[in-house]
């Protein structure tokens, strides 16, 4: 490190000069003696010593002298004052970075699960008086649609520059994203928001299962030990599920095996994206095919149903179903914006425990809301489960990284 003087922040301290004794002969002095003029005279007066030749020579010094050793030590203490003062303010700037970091951070996980939350209990309330799946599917991916072009156009989210071999290799992940949102809305429409995440709580099965199958990444024993808790926990909250059906049971496990391949085709494609396609552009894309892959669907099958025309012939009340609708829709779209600015942000296994605990609020929430009857062994069930997807999430961080071919 340079020294002040080296780098200008002090002036070098000008040399003082020695005059001679003015007392004739010079007389010499034994060295304790000396000292102890020494010790006593510099306080009271500004004075030099100089040795030469076994001689100390003890002369005051003259107001200008006394004037630049003052000033010298003057600029040594404030320059030592000024880098305490900046080394306090660096520490402090980190500090406070740190602290803001931690606050956003904070603020994203509390707005990933308010997002989640609305969504879910938004989205059965339409789904109980409005049965057509399909229809609020499509309405949601038509809604991410719209805010997708808009921070494109605006310039909030930077436009992604995507060729037409991309596009194709992007087009197998839109499938199965669109299929496990619609498999996830049908089981909603069929059970309880609280029985549909806690069968979901088993898309670490599928995906210990699937990438096995077709990316060769064995789990190790611990990984798989903790898949017991897991399946046991969704067998036992199922059998005791007071709105069970097969239907929404088989649709909540078509969702975990769609959205787990969604995962695994991601790694095995290896898409090659550009600068301006990160995660939360490549959503945005995803979303967007989502919707003109589902709209020809939509009228082949239930139709256009969200018209006023057929909503006001079922007796529904035409702003509710809108309001909800819309607000499910804005909500579906941004909490899992918001999943992938914060996986932009801490590790996977994170990320993962944060989706574990999402989980738990959601299940929670939606008991409280809508009053479902849970029984002991439901809970437990429910329980089990979760707490081997937290094991799981544990576990999978020590498994060894597949080597690369």
């Amino acid at each position: 490190m340079q020294s002040a003087a080296a780098i200008g922040l002090l002036r070098p301290c000008a040399a003082r000069p020695f005059l001679k004794n003015p007392s004739p002969g010079g007389a010499r002095l034994p060295a304790s003696r000396s000292a102890l003029r020494l010790s006593a005279v510099a306080p009271r007066a500004g004075i030099a010593a100089a040795a030469g030749l076994g001689r100390i020579r003890l002369v005051p010094l003259s107001p200008e002298q006394e004037e630049r050793s003052g000033r010298c030590s003057r600029d040594v203490a404030a320059a030592a004052a000024s880098g305490k003062a900046a080394a306090g303010e660096e520490s402090g700037e980190e500090g406070g970075a740190a602290l803001a970091k931690t606050l956003q951070l904070g603020v994203f996980f509390g707005l990933w699960y308010l997002f989640n939350i609305y969504f879910n209990i938004y989205n059965k309330q339409v789904l109980k008086v409005f049965p057509y799946p399909i229809n609020i599917t499509t309405v949601q991916f038509a809604v991410g649609t719209v805010i997708s072009l808009f921070l494109w156009i605006t310039g909030i989210l930077k436009r992604p520059k995507i060729s037409g071999a991309q596009l194709v290799a992007i087009l197998p992940l839109a499938i199965v994203h669109t299929m496990g949102n619609l498999f996830t809305n049908m089981s909603l429409g069929k059970v309880a928001v609280s029985f549909t995440h806690t069968i979901k709580a088993m898309e670490p099965f599928f995906s210990v299962l699937l990438s096995a199958m077709f990316l060769g990444e064995l789990p190790t024993p611990w990984v798989v030990l903790s898949l017991l808790p897991i399946v046991g926990g969704v067998a036992l909250a199922s059998i005791s599920e007071a709105s069970f059906n097969w239907a929404g049971f088989l649709s909540a496990m078509a969702s975990n095996v769609t959205f787990q391949s969604r995962n695994v085709l991601s790694k095995k494609l290896m898409l090659k994206k550009e600068a301006s396609l990160d995660n939360i552009n490549l959503f945005s894309i995803i979303t967007v095919m989502s919707f003109f892959l589902l709209a020809p669907v939509t009228l082949l099958t239930e139709g256009v149903k969200v018209t006023p025309t057929f909503l006001q012939s079922a007796g529904l009340n035409l702003q509710q179903v809108y309001t909800r609708s819309l607000i499910a829709a804005f909500c579906f779209h941004a909490y899992q914006q918001v999943s992938y600015m914060i996986l932009a942000r801490v590790s996977p296994v994170t990320h993962s425990v944060g989706n574990c605990v999402k989980r738990v609020v959601v299940i929670v929430t939606s008991v409280l809301f809508f009053k479902t009857p849970v029984s002991p062994i439901n809970s437990i069930g429910t329980a089990i489960a979760l707490a081997g997807v937290f094991l799981y999430s544990q576990l999978k961080r020590l498994q060894p990284k597949p080597k690369a071919a």
